[in-house]
């Protein structure tokens, strides 16, 4: 598996300045809850392919 380097420097260092930029104005909250709406989107598409799985089985 090849890593591409730059391409992950690049978005690791615009995350962090990011981080930093929010956290100092203040809105870190509103990043902290951007990636909750993410990941709650992710768990429930997770959620409903695994019960589609089981009611095929069934």
């Amino acid at each position: 598996m090849q890593v591409r380097w730059k391409k992950l420097f690049l978005k690791t260092s615009v995350w962090l300045t990011a981080e930093i930029i929010l956290t100092v104005v203040g809105l870190d909250n509103l990043a902290d809850y951007s990636e909750f709406v993410l990941q709650n989107q992710t768990i429930t598409q997770v959620t409903e392919a695994f019960s589609n799985l089981i009611t095929l089985i069934s």
